[in-house]
């Protein structure tokens, strides 16, 4: 049997959203592509009995896009050039939400574990925005969101000059994150809840907490950042740490953030799920926060460096290394529901449950 491609299958989906449903032999190539891919097929709950019924479901939701499209955070790009990213990750993900959160009778908190770059931003805003299409209520927190005052931070420096930037473990208010969660998952009826919000430009850069947003019957929390979910590792894995841990120094650093995370674990604890957006290759945050940079400057705005950018990346790499906190991530079920592998280019390639 030839395996499909998404490329194959556009012209199929693209004449969906205008009314023209698949002949028997188009229904039949959908139904291939989907198959060929037994991991994704699994992790979206497809089998031979229900990829009619899952397939139905996203071809409504689809057209129902295109019909009255929503304002998708990818700029220069219409509609039509969106249907592939849409039909293999942000439509099956938005019903992979709602189907989790009818199994509740509370709202769903749904963690999103990714480095720099990846697309954790992009990814919450247009699933906000599909799940509003579809009747639920949703709201992005970040883990930024939860950093202590400027103040507070610099109460910190003094204590520990290490922490020369806002990321790591010890520079967030982990009291804030518990309460706002909390509230956010046993809401009290008619009552609003304060979501924290915090300005990065504030203080030349430093950032500081901004006034919260005030938000209420919310069905689907999406809580993201850059060490969302990740645990403790055996601290003697340190002592053949991979660069840039180099010095002893280095390495007494990320003992230190390791056993940082413990106090982060009741935060974890509060999830219902998890997603891992996993870049093929780590390395990829640098080139991603370099190309970010490159098009700030080119609106006229101040930005860094090169090599301030790679001094930064490389400071939270020091901090919690992804090959030692996130790769084993990779086939730990008891962690992450679902791995969502980004190309280079920052569209999606594998999609699995960790078996």
């Amino acid at each position: 049997m030839t395996t499909s491609t998404i490329v194959d299958i556009w012209p199929i989906l693209k004449n969906w959203t205008t009314g023209r449903t698949p002949t028997p032999e188009q229904w039949r190539r959908l139904i291939q592509w989907e198959l060929a891919d037994q991991r994704r097929a699994r992790a979206w709950g497809i089998t031979s009995t229900t990829i009619e019924s899952k397939l139905q479901q996203r071809a409504q939701l689809l057209k129902m896009l295109a019909d009255s499209p929503v304002d998708l955070p990818v700029p220069n790009t219409n509609f039509s050039s969106l249907i592939p990213l849409l039909w293999r990750l942000w439509l099956p993900l938005a019903l992979w939400l709602v189907e989790t959160k009818q199994t509740l009778d509370r709202p769903l908190i749904q963690g999103i574990l990714g480095g720099q770059g990846v697309g954790k931003t992009t990814l919450t805003r247009s699933l906000g925005l599909i799940l509003r299409r579809l009747g639920y209520r949703t709201v992005s927190l970040s883990i930024d969101d939860l950093y202590k005052s400027y103040r507070d931070r610099c109460e910190l420096r003094k204590q520990d000059p290490r922490l020369i930037w806002r990321g790591p473990p010890g520079t967030h208010d982990i009291d804030l994150g518990l309460q706002t969660l909390q509230h956010l998952r046993q809401p009290t009826p008619g009552q609003a809840i304060s979501i924290p919000r915090f300005d990065k430009s504030a203080h030349s850069g430093e950032g500081d907490r901004t006034d919260p947003e005030m938000v209420s019957d919310i069905d689907i929390v999406l809580f993201e950042g850059w060490f969302v979910g990740t645990r403790p590792i055996d601290p003697t894995l340190f002592a053949s740490a991979p660069a840039p841990i180099e010095t002893e120094h280095d390495r007494q650093f990320a003992r230190d953030m390791n056993q940082g995370l413990n106090a982060y674990l009741p935060l974890w604890n509060l999830l219902d799920r998890l997603i891992l957006l996993y870049p093929q290759d780590y390395r990829l945050c640098q080139r991603w926060r370099q190309q970010a940079e490159k098009a700030m400057k080119a609106t006229g705005r101040a930005g860094m460096s090169n090599e301030a950018i790679d001094e930064f990346v490389e400071y939270f790499w020091k901090a919690l290394h992804p090959t030692l906190f996130i790769d084993p991530l990779l086939t730990n079920p008891e962690v992450v529901d679902l791995v969502i592998e980004i190309r280079p280019d920052h569209n999606p390639a594998n999609v699995y449950s960790p078996e």
